[in-house]
């Protein structure tokens, strides 16, 4: 669809945990692809077709949660809604003007997009409980929790050797190549 993929190329993948710029949804999908790919080699018993839909639909939600004309914010329906409610609709409404679509893989579809948080606190109506599902959701975190930390340690501090406080995880990160510098007893690195 010519119009979803022009605003999936240009949203952010949220507000502030991760990927929280223009263009932070593609990369964040791009980079799931790429880890669904390398897991699936690694079991094999993993459908990699399967990794790869939901890398793709997971989030496609977002289009209609978020609005990021002039900054990050969230529309009344994804307010109300939700994006895994929103992707939900909008993969369902895709898959039935599919003739033939077998009806089995559409509710393993929708079962690995309601699943994909991993836990209800976290929004998922359902627990992951499909093997797909479950590794998807682990790799959607990963992912998502190191774009955090990345965020925080490209944040200057004040401190050389600490990454600004991420309120996404609750914590500093210590920059580990300053850390892991040899220094002198005066503290600055040898031959300086």
């Amino acid at each position: 669809d010519p119009q979803i993929a022009v605003r999936y190329k240009r949203a952010p993948a949220a507000k502030v945990m991760h990927h929280a710029y223009l263009g932070g949804l593609l990369e964040h999908v791009a980079g799931l692809c790429g880890l669904a790919k390398q897991i699936a080699a690694h079991y094999p018993e993993l459908d990699v077709d399967l990794l790869l839909t939901a890398a793709m639909l997971h989030d496609v939600g977002k289009l209609d949660e978020l609005c990021y004309e002039r900054s990050v914010s969230y529309t009344t329906e994804g307010q109300l809604l939700g994006h895994i409610v929103l992707e939900l609709e909008t993969v369902s409404r895709a898959m039935e003007e599919i003739e033939g679509f077998p009806a089995n893989l559409k509710t393993v579809v929708q079962h690995i997009l309601i699943s994909h948080h991993g836990q209800y606190e976290f929004g998922s109506p359902k627990l992951p409980m499909i093997r797909e599902a479950l590794v998807f959701h682990y790799l959607d975190d990963l992912d998502s929790k190191l774009a955090a930390v990345r965020a925080a340690l490209a944040t200057d501090s004040g401190e050389p050797e600490w990454s600004a406080y991420s309120g996404a995880l609750g914590r500093k990160f210590l920059r580990l190549e300053e850390f892991l510098k040899e220094k002198t007893e005066s503290g600055k690195p040898p031959n300086s």
